[in-house]
């Protein structure tokens, strides 16, 4: 099948097998290895990036399905060399670990951030519920998305003045 799908704002045309997953046309397709494939079961979350901004677990999600879609990957947070306030944050506090799963941490934070520019301790706790960080350094990875938060409602605070 013919798909076309827009990841981090570029367009990509290819033909793809009906079966083949999100992840593997992320990875192999398009060499975006910032995507990592995990438990293939959807538990662990490392594979989450965004369609049309809704975090999602490209392990369970079609390439056919994303046609004439944007899908945003960690690659994509980056925007002009400047890191967005949640790679940021994952710096400043620790958050980054072994690494594993911290592309989707990076996400699933973004898509929190953008619906709840002030989340509390339990709002993030739940919107990353869905992670599995195999280091169990969550406190860290809570931290860093409240350094965000900060970080973003100062930007918002300074670029309204």
């Amino acid at each position: 099948m013919r798909i076309t799908v827009s990841v981090n704002g570029q367009s990509y045309t290819r033909d793809v097998e009906p079966r083949l997953l999100l992840v593997h046309f992320l990875r192999d397709e398009l060499d975006l290895t910032g995507t990592h494939w995990g438990c293939d079961t959807s538990n662990c979350g490392v594979c989450t990036v965004r369609l049309d901004g809704v975090p999602v677990k490209s392990c369970t999600v079609l390439a056919v399905m994303a046609d004439g879609h944007e899908v945003t990957t960690v690659e994509g947070l980056e925007r002009d060399g400047e890191l967005d306030a949640v790679q940021k944050g994952f710096v400043e506090c620790h958050g980054l670990q072994c690494g594993f799963c911290t592309p989707g941490m990076l996400l699933t934070a973004r898509a929190l951030l953008d619906r709840h520019p002030d989340p509390d301790e339990s709002q993030i706790r739940e919107a990353i519920s869905g992670q599995l960080c195999r280091c169990t350094g969550y406190e860290n990875i809570v931290r860093s998305i409240r350094w965000a938060a900060t970080s973003d409602v100062a930007e918002s605070a300074t670029e309204a003045k």
